[in-house]
């Protein structure tokens, strides 16, 4: 791989008109061969950008929850869970289309030093849960809950790209990561309001251990501390995505075997694990090039994310995605920490709340679920729960009181007016405008993954 001293030599004194990036000194290893014209450097940049758009959105979050005690967000650093057990209601806007199932648990693990072991309580069997865990390129390497490894207790062993060791007795499965910084998003599923004590039961089972307070044995030496470059939404959607991609690449080390080449293709615009980035020191007509492969993937993704359905197959391990960058751009885009199809499956719709709609379910239609269902109401375009006199967000298999059709099916009313007492039980209420239904499917069932089950329409009573 081309790897560069500082930018002072791939743009400096060693750059004329075109990077030319095989100036003998320039490169701390094999030379690149030729010089890297203009439009190769914008279809590098533009590649690039892809490539790093969901690292970056996954770098805002962990500055808030990690590195900025000031921030709401902040979970207590690295090794430590924060747990919300509350039931949203449209006060709460932490988050967008907050999932008013299953409240979150975060942590964030740092395993440059060693292994964390992930400790979780026996949940009753009927409650799920999951702990779903993502890398910093925000794929989901492992799962941990109801569905994978079932309620009982356990301890399961976190491990980074380089650790060589082997784990201790007492852990029942070891998960990889590639790497060295890793966050989980937990979900415990909530019952009501009234159920939010055995919910916070669950979450203070769950503890984080490094590997040697686990066996007792001697700490390892301390990684070297980690200057973490301010987040600024507005600099990582300019060529300065460099500076943040240069930052977390070196978390990711050694690169994957799928992506020798693509490392050593983006080394040419000097993308490297930890290498600075200067860009008043760029030649002008590089950083114009740069800029315009900016503007390129932008433009590219924000066509993806128009003509993207369903976030279903988005979200999940690289085995699953295939090191399909723009796919993962797509997720980060539309939503971040998707779960895997596998594990939930995502639906929806956008209405009118000014006209009364269905959604009705054959008989023997209802969501496929091994867990549970729901549809929950979302304003929009701010997409927060909807106030209404029910103080009901969501509906679905768990809604106490819901009344079957005649035949056996299940008809929903979704609309800002009531459809009246007889039918109230089957009411999601939605304000008087536009609205958006997220349905979720926990533990789908194949005919929901493979698209044989369909979610049925949203359709107005009066049919227009």
């Amino acid at each position: 791989m081309t790897m560069f001293r500082s930018w002072s030599c791939v743009f400096g004194p060693c750059a004329a008109g075109l990077l030319a990036l095989s100036v003998a000194g320039c490169q701390s290893g094999p030379a690149a061969p030729g010089a890297v014209g203009v439009q190769e450097v914008r279809d590098i940049a533009k590649e690039a950008y892809i490539y790093a758009f969901p690292m970056i959105e996954n770098y805002n979050t962990l500055s808030k929850q990690v590195v900025t005690p000031t921030a709401p967000e902040y979970v207590g650093g690295f090794g430590r869970f924060r747990h919300y057990a509350q039931a949203f209601t449209p006060a709460n806007h932490d988050v967008v289309t907050p999932n008013n199932d299953t409240p979150y648990s975060w942590a964030w693990l740092d395993l440059r030093a060693e292994p964390w072991v992930v400790t979780v309580p026996d949940v009753p069997a009927n409650r799920y849960y999951v702990q779903q865990w993502i890398d910093l390129f925000t794929q989901n390497f492992a799962y941990i809950g109801s569905r994978t490894t079932g309620n009982g207790a356990g301890n399961y062993l976190v491990a980074g790209p380089r650790w060589q060791g082997t784990p201790p007795g007492g852990i029942r499965q070891v998960f990889r990561s590639e790497t060295d910084i890793v966050l989980t998003l937990t979900r415990t599923a909530l019952n009501g309001p009234s159920d939010i004590d055995a919910v916070k039961a669950v979450q203070a089972g769950m503890r984080l251990t490094p590997l040697s307070a686990f066996t007792g044995g001697a700490a390892p030496p301390a990684a070297p501390p980690i200057v973490f470059p301010v987040y600024d939404v507005a600099r990582g959607r300019t060529h300065d995505f460099i500076v943040y991609l240069n930052f977390l690449l070196q978390f990711t080390q050694p690169p994957h075997p799928t992506e020798t080449a693509l490392m050593q293709r983006f080394a040419k615009i000097g993308i490297g694990p930890g290498l600075p980035f200067d860009a008043s020191r760029v030649p002008p007509e590089v950083l114009a090039a740069i800029d315009q492969g900016v503007a390129d993937a932008k433009a590219a993704q924000a066509e993806r994310v128009r003509t993207t359905q369903s976030s279903n197959g988005l979200f999940g391990s690289r085995a699953d995605l295939k090191n399909d960058y723009m796919k993962r751009a797509t997720a980060a885009e539309m939503g971040l920490y998707g779960n895997s199809l596998a594990e939930a499956w995502y639906g929806g719709y956008v209405g009118d709340g000014t006209k009364l709609s269905t959604v009705r379910f054959a008989p023997g239609q209802l969501p496929p679920a091994r867990f549970f269902w729901s549809l929950t109401l979302y304003t929009l375009p701010d997409r927060f729960l909807s106030e209404n006199a029910l103080q009901r967000y969501s509906i679905g298999d768990r809604t106490p009181g819901l009344k079957r059709d005649s035949d056996g099916g299940l008809t929903l009313y979704v609309g800002h007016a009531s459809p009246g007492p007889d039918k109230e039980s089957n009411w999601l209420p939605a304000p008087a405008a536009k609205y958006s239904v997220v349905a979720r499917i926990y533990g789908p069932s194949e005919a929901a993954m493979n698209g044989t089950w369909k979610l049925p329409p949203l359709v107005p009573v009066d049919g227009r």
